[in-house]
């Protein structure tokens, strides 16, 4: 219940949206944990000689763009090279063992000094098995990552193996991570953490709760499902192309409306300069998409009209409700 559309928002955004600040405690404590669990396992003369200076904190958790609720946490975990080089065909990275006596001999195809990311993959899950409060590990549905489940915990850990590449010609560096088809593919969160990091201050720390809150509105069942990390690039592109943004989140989200409606048509920029154009909707679905942002769009106008021109809280509330659904606070003189 709320008075006004700002305490609307606010109770919305802290209820409906936004991650439980206690439960974003305990998970950040509880990654970390794992982290150094899971590097204890190296250890084990049979497992792989791990290099935690790489190990990362990656994804939307990471990044703070996670909305409720926080099922997964996404974690890198490095291994050391050994000696071991790489070759990019620009399709795919396979990694050579140059070692015989480094643990990666075991992981490779037969026959071959080529490592099969699955069976990387598959060496972690046999060892976070040895964990404790450990309840069930399996390979990710994506094939790219061991999932593991903790009793005591209701989000799930995805654990991504990975290695650092050499600078390259490019003058650049690469995390190389499996494909989901025993290769491997590179990638670089660091590029996604610092671009965020860098707009969110730009936009005095408003651009965060702003793509949080456009995910709520994504992830409506009105419209094709928009993939969660290109709408966030998508929306990194409006936030990198203006000056300012408003203080009031009702007229960030306005605003945003109206740059999806007509940028869903276009190329989704990948910050990582790796993937290339990250939008892969179809038509069909950017008409649907397009169509949805631009409805939405002249609702928000009226609701902050409603707001603004007439004074009018309650037809205000009620017209956000029609963007955001029954969850949306309900208006209360009280």
């Amino acid at each position: 219940m709320a008075a006004t559309v700002n305490n609307a928002f606010k109770e919305f955004m802290r209820d409906k949206v936004n991650l439980d600040p206690d439960k974003t405690k305990t998970a950040r404590k509880i990654r970390d944990n794992l982290i150094d669990n899971i590097h204890s396992l190296g250890s084990n003369e049979d497992f792989f000689n791990l290099y935690h200076d790489i190990d990362i904190a990656f994804g939307s958790f990471a990044r703070k763009t996670k909305i409720r609720p926080l099922d997964d946490i996404d974690i890198m975990i490095g291994i050391n090279g050994d000696g071991s080089t790489y070759y990019d065909s620009g399709y795919e990275v396979k990694i050579y063992v140059n070692d015989d006596n480094s643990p990666q001999k075991s992981c490779c195809n037969d026959n071959t000094n080529i490592l099969n990311s699955t069976k990387v993959i598959n060496k972690f899950i046999k060892e976070l098995k040895n964990l404790n409060d450990y309840k069930k590990a399996e390979t990710h549905k994506n094939g790219a990552a061991a999932t593991l489940q903790l009793k005591s915990y209701e989000w799930n850990f995805d654990i991504v193996p990975c290695f650092r590449t050499t600078k390259e010609s490019d003058g650049r560096d690469y995390y190389l991570i499996p494909d989901g088809k025993g290769n491997w593919q590179k990638t670089d969160p660091r590029k996604d953490r610092d671009k965020v990091t860098t707009l969110n201050q730009k936009h005095n720390g408003l651009m965060l709760e702003t793509i949080r809150l456009v995910k709520y509105w994504n992830r409506r069942p009105t419209m094709p499902l928009m993939p969660s990390y290109a709408l966030e690039c998508l929306l990194l592109q409006y936030f990198d192309s203006v000056d300012s943004v408003s203080d009031y989140i009702d007229l960030r989200f306005r605003d945003v409306l109206y740059y999806i409606k007509d940028n869903i048509w276009y190329s989704i920029n990948d910050p990582k300069e790796i993937q290339g154009d990250l939008n892969t909707l179809t038509y069909d679905e950017k008409l649907k998409i397009s169509n949805k942002a631009e409805s939405d769009y002249e609702k928000a106008k009226e609701a902050i009209s409603a707001e603004i021109d007439d004074k009018d809280h309650e037809k205000a509330i009620k017209k956000w409700a029609e963007i955001f659904g029954s969850e949306f606070p309900e208006y209360s003189e009280d």
